[in-house]
């Protein structure tokens, strides 16, 4: 790697899409970030279908939005898309500025604890992790093998979504099921997020001017897809999502929590499949579920219009939402923060309020005029008099990434 070589190009492999950012670290050394500057940003996605997408922002030069439509056979021809859009911005991937590429795996099991240069035993390990992240992984992987593809001289990083949950204890962890079968069959909460979960969590640390090992945060993620997290002193001690990122709070097209004989009732007395039933609980169930809808700002318009269905569908995820952050208060024992995150956390007033309204005598209060504020920046929106500090703090979960990506191989 050349001395100068401080750009990291970002990955976010999914199933039939293809995220990225190119960011230039500078001396991005700091927990902050500053000194990182965006430089493309982009998504390709549909692909493998006759109307894929690729919309392609170059930041560096302040051009407009490129978008292309057209069909993208898969990944490999996608991130040749990509790096045909950044070589025309004189960003190519053949410049001697890019240090490394930093992938987002999914599931990192126990094995995979901090980020992790790629090599064939590391990718034979996440394969290995597919039968709990069947979703993900796979995606994952295209990614990576494509990527390595392309660049074969480059040190490509993963980053994985659970590290930042292997810190909890095995109070935490582990279900109350048989050790052996459990064991056997790596049966265990692994929690999700968690590169957000990390990011927040230091942002708002440092929001209140103190050291990440000094404060104890409760993390709200809540976007389609919802996860809560106890983080004591820079460590996660418990979080929502479990085995899968089906476990926790009410999410868009998830249940969450839910008793396990459901599915059984499910197969006995409706006679569905193990594959409906999942299909159920992770795209049918949730706010879709509940009222027809899992956008938070179209559930807000039929409340305000006077739908019983919208209104009863938000009352249950905000009771979910208590109940999380009233445990996770006993958990930790003492908290200096809760922190909204991700695109409902960071954007809809009325779910912050609704969560914290009632919890005055655990410390917690919204200002009505500071949660009404929109901005991009993190923020506090609780009254100076409230014990527990609350906060907006917008998640970045590419920067994550990427200052992982370069710490690693620039250490």
């Amino acid at each position: 790697m050349t001395a100068n070589a401080t750009r990291v190009l970002v990955l976010n492999s999914g199933s039939s899409s293809l995220k990225y950012q190119l960011l230039d670290m500078g001396d991005a050394r700091s927990d902050s970030g500053s000194g990182a500057a965006r430089l493309a940003v982009g998504l390709v996605e549909r692909i493998g279908e006759a109307t894929s997408r690729l919309a392609h922002t170059p930041l560096a030069t302040g051009g407009a939005t490129r978008e292309t439509t057209g069909p993208i056979a898969d990944h490999q021809a996608a991130l040749k898309a990509v790096a045909d859009e950044l070589a025309a911005d004189g960003l190519g991937l053949d410049s001697p500025e890019l240090a490394a590429i930093g992938h987002r795996v999914v599931h990192g099991g126990l094995k995979f604890t901090v980020p992790t240069v790629i090599d064939e035993a590391v990718l034979k390990e996440i394969e290995r992790l597919v039968p709990v992240a069947p979703l993900h992984n796979p995606a994952n992987i295209i990614g990576i093998r494509t990527a390595r593809a392309l660049r074969p001289d480059l040190p490509q990083v993963a980053v994985f979504d659970t590290a930042f949950h292997t810190t909890m204890p095995e109070s935490a962890a582990r279900y109350a099921i048989d050790v052996a079968t459990a064991d056997a069959h790596r049966i265990r909460r692994y929690g999700f997020h968690g590169t957000s979960h990390a990011y927040v969590s230091r942002r708002t640390a440092e929001l209140l001017g103190k050291a990440p090992q000094d404060v104890n945060v409760i993390v709200l993620h809540l976007g389609n897809g919802a996860s809560a997290s106890a983080v004591r002193g820079g460590r996660c001690v418990d979080t929502s999502m479990g085995l899968t990122p089906l476990e926790g709070l009410v999410m868009g097209t998830r249940s969450g929590d839910i008793d396990a004989a459901v599915t059984f009732h499910l197969k006995r007395v409706a006679g569905m499949s193990a594959d409906d039933i999942d299909e159920l609980l992770n795209k049918k169930s949730g706010l879709l579920g509940l009222c027809g809808d899992n956008d938070m700002r179209e559930i807000r318009r039929r409340i305000d219009e006077g739908d019983e269905r919208a209104a009863l569908a938000f009352d249950i995820y905000v009771h979910r939402l208590k109940k999380y952050i009233g445990a996770y208060t006993a958990v930790l024992g003492k908290v200096d923060a809760v922190a909204f995150t991700a695109g409902v956390g960071e954007n809809a007033a009325p779910v912050r309020a609704a969560a914290v309204a009632g919890l005055e005598e655990l410390g917690m209060a919204v200002d009505a005029s500071l949660n009404a504020v929109r901005s991009d920046e993190p923020r506090l929106i609780s009254p100076e008099y409230a014990r527990v500090a609350v906060a907006v703090v917008p998640t970045d979960e590419e920067l994550e990434i990427a200052q992982q990506t370069y710490a690693l191989v620039t250490a």
